[in-house]
């Protein structure tokens, strides 16, 4: 898949989203700050979600567990407090591009589609609640952007269902997991595996851990795209901050992520250049017992096996005794294949 023209899967570089989300506490200029230490923590994206708090929230509506621990005691109140209409977002987003980053919203309900459209996001992401929310998704691919879609707290079925939605639509599925801030021990970083075999497609992970080097761990497991939290203060009062890195933590977990990949390398098995000396050095080779001459049939009592590995390979012994030599071989040397008739 493709953002902006950044090419995003296996081989590429890791490509890293910097969540803004509702860490702006709505205020624009503080959004604008977290974008350049995002640039300057060298994230590609950032994140910003555009949500209108009465289209989304119902009577019914309740606060979760993690948003009343953060002070919160209305979700209405919450919400209206740290909403961003779209006009505030446009020069968080002109910002963005200014400073070489792509630009990437959630949007949590159908009607707002057009309006993201006009403020020109590089892609789209589902919020993980609204993987099951077809209409939204459908909106979403109806600009031809490209998508992200989070699965926390979706089972296997429903993830195949959006799987089936989405189609051939540009996508790059999410593992994540929907707590805030999320334990270690509930990472599942091998839940990558199974979302492999429902989505055959590239797949990131979208990280509320508290660790640094979950993000390595994850792109080492095999995510091509990671989303994670940022923060100007993770002490700060709101929903989000405590389950977020600071800049100074994200620049950290993006030179993690990076040398994690380069550490993983190419995904198949081969001959190094840098144990190409060593292969030669201490690999062993079919090795002459006595001085040979030309035209020698050699038998089993003619060969030995010794380093260095610069000769015929000893798992070919089989198959060279009872061939005649081309040239002499002195005692103690190996057997190369030139030296064969």
């Amino acid at each position: 898949m493709r953002i902006a023209g950044r090419q995003i899967g296996p081989g590429e570089p890791p490509y890293i989203v910097a969540e803004i989300g509702v860490n702006h506490d709505g205020s624009v200029q503080k959004a604008i700050e977290l974008v350049q230490a995002a640039k300057d923590a060298g994230a590609d994206a950032v994140k910003l979600q555009l949500y209108e708090t009465d289209r989304l929230l119902s009577k019914a509506a309740k606060l979760a567990a993690y948003q009343k621990e953060s002070g919160a005691s209305d979700p209405f109140e919450m919400l209206r407090r740290l909403e961003m209409s779209a006009d505030d977002m446009e020069p968080i987003v002109a910002y963005a591009h200014a400073a070489g980053l792509q630009a990437v919203v959630s949007i949590f309900s159908v009607e707002l589609v057009p309006l993201a459209e006009e403020l020109k996001f590089d892609a789209y992401k589902t919020a993980s609640p609204d993987i099951i929310n077809r209409p939204l998704i459908e909106a979403m691919m109806s600009t031809r952007k490209p998508l992200l879609l989070s699965t926390g707290a979706a089972s296997a079925s429903e993830v195949a269902d959006a799987t089936e939605w989405l189609g051939g639509h540009p996508h790059i599925m999410l593992h994540c997991v929907s707590a805030y801030p999320t334990p270690d021990d509930r990472a599942a970083l091998a839940a990558r595996i199974a979302l492999s075999r429902i989505n055959p497609r590239a797949l990131g992970y979208s990280d509320h851990t508290q660790s640094l080097d979950t993000g390595a761990l994850a792109v080492a497991s095999g995510a091509c795209l990671l989303e994670r939290h940022i923060t100007y203060d993770r002490s700060a009062p709101g929903p989000d901050h405590a389950a977020s890195l600071d800049p100074q933590g994200f620049a950290e977990y993006v030179r993690l992520v990076h040398r994690a990949a380069k550490m993983c390398g190419h995904a198949e098995k081969r001959v190094l250049d840098v144990e190409q000396d060593v292969r030669n050095v201490s690999r062993q080779s079919l090795t002459a017992t006595a001085d040979l001459p030309a035209g020698h049939l050699l038998h089993s009592e003619d060969i030995t096996i010794k380093r260095p590995g610069t000769g015929i390979s000893p798992a070919r012994l089989q198959s060279i005794i009872g061939r005649r030599l081309a040239r002499r071989v002195e005692a103690d040397m190996p057997i190369c294949e030139e030296d064969l008739a």
